[in-house]
């Protein structure tokens, strides 16, 4: 079985189109989300009803939260404007939506486990270097992790069985150097993970940031994926 692994759109509808056209290519029978489909870009309720109208198994993000309950008091001025302009343009159905997305997810048989940060605290930005074998719990072969918007993954022999801990990277806004949306796909029969990255239209997600009164900044780090 072939699962498509996503995180991180926050409301970059112009990336997530491109990544989901590419994923069409590639023979998945599955999609999932690790959070924060919203927060930052333009359109929260665009990307919302993606994932919603595809029912896209999808944890709840740090971002995802501050939009459903109004709070981000210990985000930058980026964040908290992508706060406030996701609440302005959700309506209540669509945040009730986002406010019921558990922490954690096990899918596909409980073969994958999706979380957005960290096993132990949704909340912990892990980087590829700090996957572990004991971070895959229960009966997973995977865990699914996103927030730190860096694509990577470890492959693990634990108790004689193949184990993966694993980022596809951020969607609508990567952070590792490379401003190409990320995601991967995940290979259940051979235990294995393809990383992916698309390119998209940057200049398009700039002009609309300019346009809805957001921080230019948001769209204007995207050409550096940081």
């Amino acid at each position: 079985m072939r699962v498509g692994v996503l995180s991180d759109i926050h409301s970059n509808r112009i990336a997530l189109e491109a990544v989901l056209d590419d994923l069409e290519g590639r023979d998945v029978d599955a999609l999932v989300h690790a959070g924060d489909v919203v927060g930052y870009n333009p359109w929260p309720a665009a990307c919302l009803d993606a994932i919603r109208e595809r029912e896209i198994p999808t944890v709840m993000g740090n971002h995802d939260r501050a939009v459903a309950s109004g709070t981000a008091f210990r985000f930058n001025e980026m964040a908290r404007a992508g706060v406030e302009h996701a609440r302005e343009q959700l309506n209540d159905d669509q945040l009730e939506w986002l406010a019921a997305l558990p922490d954690e997810r096990f899918e596909i048989d409980g073969r994958v486990h999706i979380v957005h940060g960290h096993p132990d605290d949704p909340d912990r930005s892990t980087y590829p270097q700090e996957f572990s074998a004991d971070m895959v719990r229960g009966d997973a072969d995977v865990l699914v992790m996103g927030h730190t918007h860096v694509q990577g993954h470890a492959v693990f022999e634990a108790g004689g069985e193949r184990k993966i801990a694993m980022n596809p990277g951020g969607v609508g806004q990567p952070r590792d150097g490379d401003p190409r949306a990320a995601y991967s796909v995940l290979d259940l029969d051979a235990i294995e993970v393809e990383e992916y990255r698309v390119e998209y239209d940057v200049d398009r997600v700039i002009e609309a940031v300019v346009e809805a009164g957001l921080p230019e900044r948001i769209g204007s780090r995207l050409k550096k994926g940081r």
